[in-house]
């Protein structure tokens, strides 16, 4: 079966935007400045917080900011949204961390389609986690691909592809927010002209699954650069935990001995031996209470848990 040939019209472009947290923002700021936003598509506001209290993602709050229509419908396949967004004659559907699948039947509502912006280097690192999961992994590169939407998960041809280094100690969230940046600026080149999509190579697909609040634990058999990688890549949520301990900030250390022994304290931290070298633990917390420094903790113990 033979792709379909779209035709794309001169600006301003009619869109209609699906993106819901922070890293959606940038990219819905440049649209706004270039384009016609019919609709802005975000997920529910959730409830967060020590009072779960309902708040509003990032991208449904700058909706509101620069006055656009925004919609957060709890089901995206009911017959009623899809009527809602058919009637809005767009030209294109720009995809940007919804963090829905969208079914064919509203992929093909655009006329000429829909359009993603994927934090990774596809087909590396598919699915709902790529920056996390790049940076646990320890890549030292990542970037951004804007790819045509199909019914299958990050799988279309891609249009552009915008690399980026990844610091050696360097956090999800800085990564995360330069990634923004550079979709956001990607996406309006790939919109100002067009150019020719490129499939991918299904057969070098990686996935990045959801993260799980249980992988934030740690046991100090495991390498330095493991743990230190997923310190990184699980800032903010879920951090990282030695038994009830959580590791709020950390460095690798030199040393070595039988994992999870207490090799030096000092006011600069605690270091501990993993399964490999060292840990130095500069900030931990408990469970209920705030973050203090490791050695106020742990400076007269011989093991961590």
């Amino acid at each position: 079966m033979e792709s379909p040939t779209y035709v794309y019209n001169p600006h301003p472009l009619r869109l209609i935007f699906f993106g819901t947290p922070e890293f959606a923002v940038p990219s819905l700021e440049t649209l706004a400045r270039e384009h016609d936003i019919a609709l802005v598509v975000a997920q529910p506001d959730k409830p967060a917080g020590r009072g779960m209290k309902l708040h509003a993602p990032a991208a449904a709050v700058k909706a509101r900011q620069l006055g656009l229509p925004l919609a957060q419908p709890p089901k995206i396949r009911s017959a009623e949204f899809l009527e809602s967004v058919a009637a809005l004659g767009a030209d294109i559907g720009i995809v940007v961390a919804y963090g829905k699948i969208l079914p064919a039947d509203l992929l093909a509502i655009p006329r000429q389609g829909c359009l993603n912006v994927h934090a990774s280097i596809l087909p590396k690192y598919r699915g709902a986690a790529p920056i996390q999961r790049a940076i646990q992994h320890g890549e030292t590169t990542t970037g951004v691909t804007i790819m045509r939407v199909d019914e299958e998960l990050d799988h279309g041809p891609m249009l552009a592809v915008v690399k980026t280094v990844i610091g050696p100690d360097e956090r999800m969230p800085s990564v995360a927010a330069r990634l923004s940046r550079l979709g956001a600026e990607a996406l309006a080149r790939v919109l100002a002209a067009m150019p020719v999509e490129t499939p991918q190579d299904h057969a070098a697909a990686t996935h990045a699954p959801k993260i799980e609040k249980s992988e934030g634990a740690i046991h100090w058999t495991e390498t330095t650069a493991a743990i230190y990688n997923k310190f990184r890549a699980f800032d903010p949520w879920p951090g990282i935990f030695a038994g009830d301990l959580k590791l709020i900030d950390i460095v690798p250390a030199s040393g070595h001995g039988t994992p999870g022994t207490i090799l030096s304290s000092a006011n600069d931290g605690v270091v501990v031996a993993t399964g490999d070298s060292a840990l130095r633990l500069i900030t931990v917390q408990r469970p209920g209470k705030g973050p203090v420094s490791a050695r106020s903790i742990l400076g007269a113990a011989k093991v961590v848990p």
